[in-house]
């Protein structure tokens, strides 16, 4: 063979395609899931059984555990799920991934607790263009750090390289919760009745919801995420007060409900998420109701004014996208209106006495 046909051969020689020359790098994934793994046992109590190499989760729920014994006699299971949405898209933006974890169990738990459940564990659902251990371990500390938070367990989650799906650096968010609920302390809109008030928590900020509209009023008006402004009322830079986690308040509602074990106090409960106020107190009314609302009840946090004034955006558009300063509402009987605002003022919250409710056709009436 002449040397020239021998040569070209050897160039034309290819090396063996690998999934790595892919875009998906196994080693890595190996190395973010042994990164995670303290921060995952942080969160298990003893109810979780340790399953090391397993496929799944494992957690115990049986009558012999002193929680369920002393709580339960006729448990059900509450599941749900839901992402974190386009304000991963500002955190990558910013280049912190550390507090949107919390934001993905918060979106969860919010709206677990609405059943009145209690949260039992946790699992995550990472799509991302390119593994990189550090990063992920940032974004599961997140996790880790809600989990905390709302006293529930993260036992496991999955994390998919996806370089033909995500444009390098971008990724997504979302979780799984299961919770469990006393079947006769569930709650039903259809206890909802005239006289009952309504009782709002203050939100930390935005919260997860109305980023995409976020985003177009920071590129419209030429807004910097780096700079502080007057308007916000802080220090902090507007970059910190959007990325600012969307408030827990699983360890209060449950608390709250510890306290009151025979008397059916709480009639309903919403978590405000993207339709505002509005739009979620209403699915927790029954339709020979309504819930008139006063909007100067509660205090409205500066960040809100400031979009709605740089980004030119008509005041009821903002009450439909955000959550205006209140994160979640219960329904109450009247005569323990004011104990409960005094118990959840104790337990951290800020509350205010924002409505009634009335005979109506299962509306929400805004006034002020």
């Amino acid at each position: 063979m002449p040397d020239s046909v021998a040569t070209t051969r050897k160039k034309n020689r290819r090396r063996p395609p690998t999934y790595a020359d892919s875009g998906v790098d196994i080693d890595a994934g190996d190395e973010a899931v042994r990164r995670i793994q303290s921060r995952l046992r942080q969160t298990h109590g003893p109810r979780v059984i340790q399953n090391p190499g397993g496929f799944a989760g494992l957690f115990r729920l049986d009558y012999n555990e002193k929680l369920f014994k002393r709580n339960y006699k006729d448990p059900v299971l509450v599941s749900c799920t839901d992402s974190v949405g386009s304000k991963v898209l500002l955190a990558v933006r910013m280049g912190v991934h550390d507090t949107i974890g919390r934001d993905c169990v918060a979106m969860n738990v919010n709206d677990l607790i609405v059943q009145g459940a209690e949260p039992l564990f946790f699992l995550d659902y990472i799509g991302i263009h390119r593994v990189d251990p550090a990063h992920i371990e940032q974004i599961v500390g997140g996790v880790a750090d809600g989990c905390a938070l709302a006293d529930c367990a993260l036992i496991g989650g999955e994390t998919c390289e996806l370089p033909d799906v995500y444009k390098r650096g971008d990724y997504d968010l979302a979780g799984f919760a299961v919770g469990v609920v006393e079947l006769k302390k569930a709650i039903d809109p259809l206890r909802v009745s005239p006289g009952d008030e309504v009782i709002a928590l203050a939100s930390s900020g935005v919260h997860s919801n109305g980023y995409t509209l976020v985003r177009k009023i920071l590129d419209s008006a030429g807004l910097d995420l780096d700079m502080t402004y007057d308007e916000l009322e802080t220090d902090r830079t507007l970059g910190e007060v959007l990325l600012e986690p969307t408030r827990i308040y699983a360890r209060s509602i449950v608390r709250l409900q510890r306290q009151y074990r025979v008397k059916k106090v709480i009639s309903g409960m919403a978590h405000i998420t993207g339709g505002g106020l509005a739009g979620n107190l209403r699915r927790a009314l029954n339709p020979r109701v309504d819930a008139v609302i006063d909007r100067g009840a509660w205090d409205v946090p500066p960040v809100f004014g400031f979009l709605q004034a740089r980004g030119g955006v008509e005041p009821e558009e903002m009450r439909r996208v955000f959550n205006m300063g209140v994160g979640y509402c219960l329904i109450v009987r009247p005569t323990f209106t004011n104990a409960i605002v005094d118990r959840l003022g104790r337990l951290g919250e800020t509350a205010w006495v924002v409505g009634k409710i009335t005979r109506g056709k299962g509306r929400v009436r805004e006034r002020g």
